[in-house]
């Protein structure tokens, strides 16, 4: 008996399209290059919250990365807008780190309720929502949203 191939999904057709790959393949990159921004705010704005004052020494244990690592990560989060560094006093975020330590939040709290709906137990959830926030659309996250409702 043969069965026959269905045909395929329009979506798989596009991916064999230069172009197409190109595309999905920056958008990976992009969300690579903002993934340890997002880490960072992320975690500043919740150690902030849980227990105010936050140094390079508590990210560097959070993180599981050396202080020399924490301290490049705060310069290009200085340099990007996202925190104040002062000498010798905690890390502050600014209106936009806060922002973008809200927005990452969100997206993160979204993808792990939505994986925790599909039945995955709650620490493996936390886990992979931490790498899949940063790469999930819009649109993904809506129908995420959609599917938790």
């Amino acid at each position: 008996m043969v069965t026959q191939r269905p045909e395929p999904h329009p979506v798989d057709t596009e991916m064999l399209l230069p172009d197409a790959q190109a595309r999905n393949f920056l958008r990976v990159r992009d969300a690579h290059r903002r993934e340890i921004v997002e880490d960072y705010v992320e975690m500043i704005s919740e150690l902030g919250r849980t227990q105010g004052d936050v140094r390079t020494g508590h990210l560097a244990e959070r993180f599981g990365v050396s202080n020399a690592t924490v301290s490049n990560h705060v310069q290009r989060l200085v340099s990007e807008g996202m925190i104040l560094e002062l000498p010798y006093q905690p890390l502050v975020l600014t209106d936009a780190g806060r922002n973008l330590a809200e927005t990452s939040r969100r997206r993160h709290v979204l993808v792990r309720d939505f994986l925790i709906s599909l039945g995955v137990d709650a620490e493996t959830a936390e886990a992979d929502a931490e790498g899949i926030e940063h790469h999930v659309s819009e649109q993904s996250l809506a129908a995420f949203a959609k599917f938790i409702e």
